[in-house]
């Protein structure tokens, strides 16, 4: 496909905790633009919370996609999020708009913007997945991460260890096929993806800034409520999937008895640092990716505009122009 005949596809990418929403949002208002979520927890209701997801007031000012629309126990593949996402940026791009994927899960934005096929095909073994979700409940989901990071190193990389449901998967597709996920993903590669991609990221030179910002946000979410939001759920009955998250594992710990509320915020702060970590380590293996230092800038207004002056210099140039 000639680069002429691509769409554009702006992304901004980011640990948790960056400040890749509100860039989103900004530019995406600039320019004409509707965000698309790319992050695996914030896909799911009656957690925004604790996924810090897009407040009402970013949602009214820009239109928002795929947020909140999973019940918290339903599970949701890499492959149907791609499905999904390729359908609300051609309908994004039908309207003359510009979508602006956004979100810090690595395997989505890797599957979207690398036109990448997973591993639906692989048939699923019941019995093996549940003899795993046992060893998870008897031994800890930090084991089963283990026995990913031996089995596929790679892939475990990318995976913090309280997603458990696609550990799972992954080791069901090595023990099944006797190949590693990672490697049906290298095989699973369609050649050049449709979208002419400016991919932004936020990163700080003073990784102790960003510890900071995540501390605060853990302050904050416990001030909105996320004790509250955590005990609803699981006043509703919900155990898994979802459930496992960054946040909701540590504060359900906590109305389990089994930390006070301080230890269980440490905790909390502790995981969503080394999270962040493993996001910056995919993120950097990523070339196509334009840096932006948020502590390089005097302040929020001229890190904006110097995000707006790499999209306008960029790729996408000559058809993000079409929408502002």
């Amino acid at each position: 496909m000639k680069p002429m005949d691509k769409k554009p596809l702006l992304v901004v990418g980011g640990p948790t905790a960056s400040g890749k929403t509100r860039l989103a949002v900004d530019l995406a208002k600039a320019l004409g633009g509707e965000i698309v979520c790319a992050d695996s927890m914030q896909v799911y209701r009656e957690m925004e919370i604790g996924t810090a997801a897009p407040t009402q007031e970013e949602k009214q000012a820009v239109p928002h996609h795929l947020f909140g629309i999973l019940d918290p126990e339903e599970s949701f593949s890499v492959a149907r999020y791609v499905e999904l996402a390729t359908q609300v940026i051609a309908e994004i791009h039908s309207r003359g708009r510009l979508p602006v994927l956004c979100g810090g899960t690595g395997l989505y934005l890797s599957a979207l913007t690398h036109n990448i096929r997973f591993d639906e095909a692989i048939p699923e073994h019941p019995g093996l997945r549940q003899e795993l979700r046992e060893l998870a409940k008897e031994k800890g989901n930090e084991h089963l991460w283990a026995m990913l990071q031996e089995a596929d190193p790679l892939l475990a990389q990318k995976l913090h260890p309280n997603n458990l449901g696609r550990i799972i998967r992954a080791l069901e597709v090595c023990r099944a096929s006797g190949v590693p996920m990672s490697e049906w993903q290298r095989r699973s590669k369609q050649g050049e993806p449709p979208y002419q991609i400016c991919f932004l990221a936020l990163c700080y030179r003073d990784r102790e800034l960003l510890y900071r910002r995540i501390g605060l946000r853990v302050d904050q979410m416990l001030k909105q409520g996320l004790l509250e939001e955590v005990k609803a759920l699981l006043d509703k009955g919900y155990q898994s999937t979802a459930m496992q998250a960054i946040g909701y594992k540590e504060m359900a710990g906590y109305l389990a008895g089994e930390q006070s509320l301080e230890e269980a915020a440490e905790t909390l702060k502790r995981q969503t640092r080394r999270y962040a970590k493993r996001q910056m380590t995919w993120l950097r293996r990523d070339e196509r990716i334009r840096w932006l230092e948020a502590d390089a800038f005097d302040d929020y207004n001229s890190l904006l505009q110097a995000a707006l002056d790499t999209v306008k210099a960029s790729s996408i140039t000559s058809s993000a122009s079409d929408f502002e």
